[in-house]
């Protein structure tokens, strides 16, 4: 499939239901639709999400520059317009042992942040 090509940002039923699987059990998460899709939040924090079939989590400079590094790309809902704080894990539907030490660490980021003013 060509990155090129527009995609709708909804996500299947499969990638929804591993989805699910991935997101802490942690009473501070919460699940929402988003984006024709999932994300997931610590408070009002969103800190992993579905767009399209790809999983995306909400890291810190230095884990963004390691996903980066390690074959993750950026969270482009719009192409060329990049969300800053976000990046996309590469192989996570087949590599779900790989995916949950992110997760941890974009619950604890999302989970330091202030909440967001109102």
């Amino acid at each position: 499939m060509s990155h090129h090509a527009a995609r709708s940002p909804k996500s299947d039923d499969a990638s929804k239901d591993a989805f699910r699987e991935l997101v802490p059990d942690d009473p501070r998460v919460t699940i929402r639709n988003m984006f024709g899709s999932l994300a997931a939040f610590a408070g009002d924090q969103m800190f992993m999400g579905l767009f399209a079939d790809e999983l995306f989590v909400r890291l810190d400079e230095d884990g963004r520059q390691e996903v980066l590094t390690g074959g993750g790309g950026l969270l482009e809902p719009m192409p060329g317009r990049p969300m800053r704080e976000y990046v996309t894990l590469p192989d996570w539907r087949t590599g779900p042992e790989l995916v949950a030490p992110w997760v941890g660490r974009a619950l604890a980021h999302a989970a330091s942040l202030p909440p967001k003013k109102r």
